[in-house]
């Protein structure tokens, strides 16, 4: 089922119309179909073939809205989802089983135990940058633990949210999974709902407006934010660690939460690392970019013109090129970057990698923690003495070492943000975790009625006997 929210200048009653879409869904988890695990596997296999059956046609909505190669989109959004559901499907029984807990002699013969329940009708509202991933990954969990959910995907990747409306239906329940397609509006509509958990990636400002829309029905929000992640360089192979660099920042033109968005290098390293960086462009992308068939296209001419305006922070010592008409930006490599200039003060989300200087480690951690948290945090290092100070002293999302990105393909790890980068974690059975409540079940008999050494009223013996049971 598609719920499709309409422009009010276009006559469309998108406010009357969500309402009336949220009830329904919400029906569908009343009548506990979205309980039995028969139905949970059901939904997960479905999704796999969406995935594997319809890819030509998500991967030329990635192609329409991003300008993704088909192997990019396939890695970083299609194959990476399957994994990520197979990998559900595997430890679904597992993960919802019920846990013994032990009872206190005191409370004997009793038993006790948790047993993971699902929230109920969830909110996924998805960002552009990975419309496919970003939209299903969190849905996996979500159905893992048996709730409904209503889907918002981006209204800036439209042909992404076209497929997604119009395929998932057709291999999910479509009484108990909604998609919701719209701009501002349709979010608008769908925060005045009461939900039983809303899951949110996107920007800050954004974050903020869902925080308060949730606090209305004291909701449970998880928030994947983003921010300025740091990768710092210190020694190792330097031909490595730029070609790292290089592909992390710009996979997706730049469009990923997890991109190293500035490097920190140390004066001695610095002169490696920028000949390095300028052999690694065009190592991945050719000596001219704009014919490369494996970079992707800025979202819109709002996002290439503020991209486009942060060239001006530092000198080029690569790239530096753009067509608005066709949102190229070619892979830029900024130097001579202050840490006051424009691109240092927000989230660059774009393929523009500026490089300031640090004197060593200690100073690379003080810059770092002076600044909001970031969502990933990049070590380039051999020194397994500065990796452990690294991740004693940086607070951050995540830590990495000689890696860029690629730590989100890894099911098993948690990926979340901390403070300004967002708050909870998915992925693997943290997603399961984050869309169910670990409810307590506590049982005990009639028959023997133990208790009664606890009622009042309180003796002596009783003061003795309770001192040493309890």
């Amino acid at each position: 089922m598609s719920a499709t929210a309409q422009h009010e200048t276009t006559g469309g009653t998108f406010g009357a119309s969500i309402p009336s879409v949220v009830a329904g869904v919400r029906r569908a988890y009343d009548s506990g179909v979205t309980r039995p695990l028969d139905w949970r596997r059901t939904q997960l296999q479905g999704l796999i073939r969406l995935l594997t059956e319809r890819e030509a046609e998500l991967s030329a909505a990635l192609a329409q809205d991003l300008g993704k190669n088909p192997l990019e989109g396939y890695l970083t959004e299609i194959s990476i989802t399957v994994s990520e559901t197979e990998y559900a499907l595997k430890h679904l029984a597992q993960w919802t089983r019920s846990t013994k807990v032990p009872v206190p002699l005191g409370l004997k013969p009793a038993s006790a135990k948790t047993e993971p329940q699902p929230l109920g009708v969830v909110l996924i509202i998805a960002p552009w940058n990975y419309p496919v991933q970003l939209l299903l990954a969190p849905l996996i969990g979500a159905l893992a633990a048996g709730n409904a959910a209503v889907l918002k995907p981006s209204e800036l990747a439209p042909a992404t949210s076209r497929a997604m409306a119009e395929l998932l239906p057709l291999y999910l329940d479509p009484a108990a999974v909604v998609v919701v397609e719209g701009g501002q509006e349709a979010s608008t509509a769908l925060l005045a709902e009461r939900f039983d958990s809303i899951f949110f990636t996107g920007g800050e400002r954004v974050g903020r407006v869902v925080l308060q829309a949730a606090a209305q029905y004291l909701t449970p929000v998880t928030l994947e934010l983003g921010g300025k992640s740091p990768a710092v360089v210190l020694d190792g192979n330097f031909a490595a660690i730029a070609r790292r660099l290089v592909y992390g920042k710009m996979l997706n033109a730049g469009q990923t939460c997890v991109a190293p968005d500035y490097v920190l290098v140390t004066e001695e390293a610095a002169p490696k690392l920028r000949k390095h960086l300028v052999r690694a462009v065009a190592e991945l992308f050719g000596k001219d970019p704009a014919r490369s068939a494996d970079l992707g296209r800025i979202i819109n001419e709002q996002h290439w013109d503020r991209l486009h305006g942060l060239l001006e922070s530092g000198t080029v010592l690569a790239g530096g090129r753009g067509d608005r008409n066709s949102l190229y930006l070619e892979p830029t490599i900024l130097t001579e970057v202050s840490p006051d200039s424009p691109v240092m003060q927000e989230e660059i989300f774009g393929p523009i990698l500026p490089l300031l200087t640090v004197k060593d480690l200690d100073e690379a951690i003080s810059f770092i923690n002076d600044r909001p948290v970031p969502l990933a945090s990049y070590l380039y290092s051999q020194s397994a003495a500065a990796r452990k100070t690294f991740e004693a002293r940086v607070r951050a999302g995540s830590v990495n070492h000689n890696v860029s990105t690629v730590q989100l393909a890894v099911p098993g790890l948690p990926f979340g943000g901390a403070g300004a980068s967002g708050t909870g974690a998915y992925h693997g059975k943290y997603t399961f975790d984050t869309f169910s409540q670990l409810r307590p079940v506590f049982t005990k008999g009639t028959a023997l009625d133990t208790l009664k050494v606890a009622y009042p009223p309180y003796n002596g013996l009783k003061r003795r006997l309770l001192r040493r049971l309890l």
